[in-house]
């Protein structure tokens, strides 16, 4: 069990997390007809805005409530009140999800009792529109936790609940914020060979896929299906993907009876058996034979790359569950976590984590714990390659924001084929960084001179 060493510093310096807001945003952009409207400043929405744009190279309806000074002192009703009906004029939106800020927090307003007081004055304008509320304060917690409470809004606000039978063959997923739009592409496929129907809530891989569509549309123009969340309860079973993901399934179990399994990571082989398992429980069906043939596409992967992994010292900074699902993953195949940074203490799944212990903080307690353990690999997100320049590795991309690669989202990370790219991407880094041999450096006086001029770089340039 590791030991959780909470954040101590007065600043944060080069922020490894990003917001709850953010995360509540990124959880309804994964909704059909969504926008996230920030109940705060246009500052707070523009900072989230960015980052989503330069992480997707998309265009994101994200709005805000534009709440300035007067406002924030007298209250910002009649700002939530007026967003919200533009919204419904100007983009025809089937679903508004609210995130508050810190702004507004700190202030302490009735944000239910006022959502509540509009849609019953404005019950005719807004009729055709769904309107759910999640409190997200920017000083507490990060994209789980905002994750985490919007799709725990959008269940208590949209499932009904229904005393018909269940349907065998429909499987709800709870799509954790750590996985990829080709994650949760790879999901409904591989649910599908069993002959299963997945309903996915937040489903960004119909949002978020980096397709043009015809005509401009000013909401989300893919994403789960309103029909479809209200319908959850009607399923067989949930499964939950990240332990931020178990409060909305055991929120569905106590509303429509729907019981729910959590899979803390889908990113090695015996987790992955587990899944593969259940769903052929669930279906009655054998697993495919494409299915069986990718196992061993993996267990080949494992037996080729694990002598990369041996021995290498590994610094993870990522949330809460990712953090979990890529130290087990290198701690599976023979590497060592000498460093993990994480961006709250909340989670459970931390004391999972095979290292020593965790510490919540920013990436310059990365960078620094990383320089005296000594590492091989700096794994987090783009603001990182900063700290692996100095530190002289490699840095592994993963997480929230990527802007600086592009296919991001189109990198499988999970079951058989995800686990085995993760290993070759891995293997390849290393791989990368040995340095082969030439008869130059068999040659000892030409081996003297470079290391003379490297100890007199100002003589060897006169």
């Amino acid at each position: 069990m590791s030991k959780i060493v909470p954040h101590s510093k007065a600043a944060s310096v080069n922020p490894l997390k990003s917001s709850q807001p953010l995360g509540a945003a990124f959880a309804f952009l994964g909704i059909e007809g969504s926008v996230p409207l920030f109940h705060g400043s246009q500052g707070c929405t523009s900072f989230a805005l960015v980052l989503f744009v330069r992480h997707f190279k998309e265009t994101i309806p994200l709005q805000t409530t534009a709440m300035d000074e007067v406002t924030t002192i007298l209250g910002g009703a009649e700002n939530l009140e007026e967003a919200i009906l533009n919204l419904k004029t100007r983009t025809g939106a089937r679903f508004i999800g609210v995130a508050t800020t810190a702004l507004v927090e700190t202030r302490g307003e009735d944000f239910a009792g006022e959502l509540a007081n509009i849609k019953r004055r404005r019950a005719a304008e807004l009729a055709g529109t769904d309107i759910v509320l999640v409190n997200t304060p920017d000083f507490d917690g990060a994209i789980e936790e905002g994750w985490s409470k919007a799709v725990t809004a959008i269940i208590d606000g949209l499932v009904e609940t229904s005393a018909a039978p269940k349907l065998a063959h429909r499987v709800n997923i709870l799509a954790g914020s750590h996985l990829t739009v080709a994650d949760i592409e790879l999901l409904r496929d591989t649910m599908e060979a069993f002959g299963l129907e997945p309903v996915i809530v937040p489903d960004i891989s119909g949002a978020l896929d980096g397709t043009v569509p015809e005509r401009w549309i000013p909401t989300t123009y893919g994403g789960a299906p309103l029909a479809s969340i209200r319908e959850m309860g009607q399923s067989a079973f949930t499964i939950a993907i990240g332990e931020h993901m178990r409060k909305p399934a055991r929120l569905l179990q106590e509303r429509a009876d729907v019981a729910f399994m959590v899979f803390d990571t889908l990113s090695a082989l015996k987790p992955v058996d587990r899944f593969i398992a259940l769903l052929s429980e669930l279906s009655g069906r054998p697993v495919p034979a494409g299915i069986r043939r990718r196992r061993n596409q993996l267990t080949d992967a494992m037996l080729d790359g694990h002598f990369h992994f041996g021995g290498k010292r590994i610094a993870i900074g990522a949330e809460p569950d990712l953090l979990y699902a890529l130290s087990a993953f290198f701690a599976g195949l023979g590497a060592e976590i000498v460093t993990a940074v994480t961006t709250t203490g909340h989670s459970p799944v931390l004391e999972k984590v095979p290292t020593a212990t965790v510490k919540v903080g920013d990436l310059q307690d990365l960078e620094d714990r990383a320089a005296a353990a000594g590492v091989d690999l700096l794994v987090t997100h783009s603001h990182g390659r900063q700290a692996a320049d100095r530190l002289g590795v490699p840095l592994m991309r993963v997480g929230f924001p990527i802007f600086d690669r592009l296919g991001s989202q189109h990198r499988r990370t999970i079951l058989y084929e995800g686990t085995r790219d993760l290993i070759f991407e891995v293997a390849n880094i290393f791989q990368g960084q040995i340095h082969t041999p030439t008869p130059d450096d068999l040659n000892p006086f030409l081996r003297r001179a470079r290391e003379d001029s490297d100890d007199h770089p100002t003589s060897a340039a006169n």
